[in-house]
């Protein structure tokens, strides 16, 4: 009895250790990258509705022209203080430069936050993003040890960061001068693997956890990209918020699902790794673009509601006996992808496609296919054609 007992608490002991190591879930901060070089009034209209629920907007302020100096960024400094958030001044240095000015980028930098001090916008931070090459490592930590200290402990300096940076022995050196890294775990891979993969990412985030002791945002998509490819299928362009006009023996729309960065969203809160403090999101959904989530789908995750996309085909019947018009509906809360291929049902005789659906002829069949990307916003309705028919009373199938 006794043996039994000193088991029951040795056993008891090891629960309440564990529990005591485990991680346990935890509010993240959403932070928002404002990434547009022109700012319209659907920026600024997303940057008012979206105040609510971002702690820090990190703002591109400036980039880097082929000289390798500085240009500001167009950014309409009213808007963002009236938004009533801080923010982040991001000076984005091109990895393709084949060494770094230091002088002169002080000097830019140093342009830059002048002019956003005498806006009177509260300055949380400067952040340095400069996806270089791993060999290049040791080259950028000298440029960070001096812009370090060239800003003094007034500013608080982050770093945008590239898992493929990770087994760099240099990587040490790059972090140690930052105040915080943003990890950016989306298009990172071959664009034909996708824009963001939920395991590859988790792994960079339990990597990065385990690496350094820094604290530190994850970067999270919400937009999608037009890849081009040449006749020898070599990549040709990366089209975004954007337009191109890029050629290509043919191109490839590529989405970040919102239901696969839902989900793991919902892990990191549930068992967040060490020093992680939040969320950076990639980029401000506006209206106007089109290769992005809607405002409501960002919102709905960012909030953490249940994501759900329903999206259906319904046939609407016209006031001419025998024409019907298909319509796209989703009655979920998350843009949900559009079917590639709606096949008409046997015997109608004419059919057309609109808003990126266009008619294919089989033999047998009619069938409308999707020509161009794009999601269905939650609680949207689209037109894509009409069908005339000889009867109505057979349903339209609709593939994904």
């Amino acid at each position: 009895m006794i043996e039994a007992c000193r088991c029951l608490s040795l056993v008891v002991f090891s629960l309440v250790a564990l529990a005591g190591t485990a991680r346990s879930e935890r509010p993240l901060a959403h932070d928002a990258y404002i990434w547009q070089r022109v700012w319209t009034p659907a920026v600024d209209e997303a940057v008012a509705q979206s105040s609510d629920l971002v702690r820090d907007w990190r703002v591109l302020a400036a980039q880097s022209n082929d000289a390798g100096r500085l240009l500001p960024t167009n950014v309409d400094l009213a808007t963002l203080k009236a938004s009533g958030r801080p923010a982040v001044l991001v000076v984005r240095i091109d990895g393709q430069l084949p060494s770094l000015d230091k002088k002169a980028l002080l000097a830019d930098i140093d342009s830059v936050l002048g002019n956003w001090r005498r806006s009177g916008i509260q300055i949380a931070g400067l952040e340095i993003d400069h996806d270089c090459a791993t060999e290049r490592l040791l080259g950028y930590a000298e440029f960070l040890y001096v812009l370090r200290s060239h800003l003094g402990p007034g500013i608080r300096l982050s770093l945008t960061m590239l898992p493929t940076w990770l087994n760099s022995p240099d990587l040490d050196a790059v972090l140690a001068p930052a105040d915080e890294v943003v990890l950016q775990v989306h298009a990172i891979l071959n664009p034909r693997s996708g824009l963001f993969d939920p395991k590859t990412a988790m792994r960079w985030v339990d990597e990065f956890a385990r690496r350094s002791s820094k604290p530190f945002r994850v970067s999270l998509p919400t937009y999608g990209v037009r890849v081009s490819w040449g006749a020898d299928g070599h990549l040709t362009a990366v089209e975004g918020e954007t337009p191109l006009l890029a050629g290509g023996a043919s191109a490839d729309e590529l989405m970040a699902s919102p239901l696969d960065v839902a989900t793991f969203l919902v892990s990191l809160k549930r068992d967040p790794p060490a020093h992680l403090v939040g969320v950076a999101w990639f980029r401000l959904p506006v209206e106007t673009d089109r290769r992005a989530w809607s405002f409501a789908t960002w919102r709905a995750v960012v909030r953490g509601e249940t994501p759900e996309d329903r999206v259906s085909v319904r046939v609407e019947k016209g006031d001419v006996p025998g024409l019907a018009y298909l319509v796209l509906d989703n009655a979920g809360n998350l843009d949900g992808n559009l079917p590639t291929l709606v096949e008409l049902p046997v015997g109608c005789e004419a059919a057309d496609g609109i808003n990126g659906y266009a008619l294919v002829h089989d033999r047998s069949t009619l069938t409308l296919e999707r020509r161009q990307a794009g999601m269905l916003p939650g609680h949207a309705r689209l037109a894509i054609g009409w069908m005339r028919c000889a009867s109505m009373q057979e349903t339209v199938h609709a593939a994904f």
